[in-house]
């Protein structure tokens, strides 16, 4: 059924008080057919939520918001080693780490307390704490827009990168996430190498997955804001690459820079490490603000517009490039 001027305040983690034209949301694959062969017209715009934790709505949104559903947790197939799990887009990415340490599965517990349906997951390419969504996903089931053909992509074609997918380049707009297959392991070597994990365990200690997920949740709850109480999408910025010589020439002047080797001649530096060094840390202009306890997150304290955060994050941009001469690119997306 197609809802008109359908508030999206439950539908977007920044809690803006926006409106979509029309919204449909289904609840399996066969209603979603229905709508594109009998409901859609391709000169209106269409956008596929998930959550809308990634998500900053600039304005009402003028056209068909779509909305899934589609949840289940299903074994598809099991060797000595491995399960494979089919799970719907509509699944909370949480609920389906949470469930597979409750079986033992090893391989998203890093993942655990992301904001995310698992359709948008397998498109964004969520990552925290040493883990990516790519490093368990084997395929993509998804519909295409224009024909209501079904297409499996196999985890090579999604041509996974830093918060990227082939669904935000090539293919952007053009199929909808059905489900997701994920292959974990029944034999969890749990993975600590992340710097925030390994202060948390005592040295030598090697942990569970259930205390891994255990503690990235602790970690995360301690730095970042619950969305139901203070409107926000997480991470705004992704970290940004630099040459390895570029990175050298700040380090002359900031010594402290922490970094993370990507390839002999390409580094990644944390951009909450840039934003705090600009003084932003806690700033805040009306109704937001950079959280207090993590530079990368802009909060919304209640009333926000779209507007004033668009601009803060302007401020942020200009003001990082002028003191680094480094471009912050937007993690979130612009509606």
């Amino acid at each position: 059924m197609i809802e008109y001027n359908y508030p999206l305040l439950r539908h977007n983690s920044f809690g803006l008080d926006v409106v979509a034209e029309r919204f449909f949301g289904y609840s399996t694959d066969s209603e979603l057919k229905d709508y594109l062969r009998y409901e859609y017209d391709s000169s209106t715009r269409m956008l596929h939520i998930g959550g809308g934790n990634n998500l900053l709505f600039t304005g009402d949104f003028s056209g068909t918001i779509l909305h899934s559903s589609i949840k289940y947790i299903s074994i598809e197939s099991e060797t000595d080693d491995n399960v494979f799990v089919r799970v719907g887009a509509g699944v909370l990415f949480d609920d389906f780490c949470r469930q597979a340490v409750e079986c033992n599965w090893g391989g998203v517990e890093n993942l655990s307390l992301i904001p995310s349906q698992v359709g948008a997951a397998a498109i964004q390419n969520i990552g925290a704490y040493g883990a990516e969504a790519k490093d368990t996903i084997v395929e993509v089931d998804a519909i295409e827009i224009a024909t209501c053909k079904r297409r499996t992509f196999g985890v090579q074609e999604c041509k996974y990168g830093y918060r990227s997918s082939i669904f935000k380049t090539a293919l952007e707009g053009q199929f909808v996430v059905l489900s997701v297959l994920f292959r974990l392991d029944k034999h969890p070597r749990p993975n600590i190498e992340y710097a925030a994990l390994r202060d948390f365990f005592d040295c030598g200690y090697t942990p569970n997955i259930e205390e891994v997920r255990d503690a990235v949740v602790s970690i995360r709850q301690s730095k970042l804001p619950d969305p139901k109480r203070l409107g926000n999408a997480g991470s705004f910025f992704k970290n940004p690459y630099c040459s390895r010589a570029d990175f050298e020439l700040l380090r002359r002047q900031y010594d402290d820079m922490p970094h993370y080797d990507v390839s002999d001649d390409l580094v990644k530096i944390p951009a909450a490490y840039l934003i705090e060094k600009c003084g932003l840390k806690g700033k805040r202009i009306g109704n937001v603000g950079v959280y207090d306890r993590q530079p990368l997150v802009i909060v919304n304290y209640g009333g926000a517009t779209p507007r004033e955060i668009v601009a803060l994050a302007d401020e942020i941009r200009q003001s990082v490039n002028r003191k680094f001469g480094i471009d912050l690119m937007p993690e979130v997306i612009y509606v």
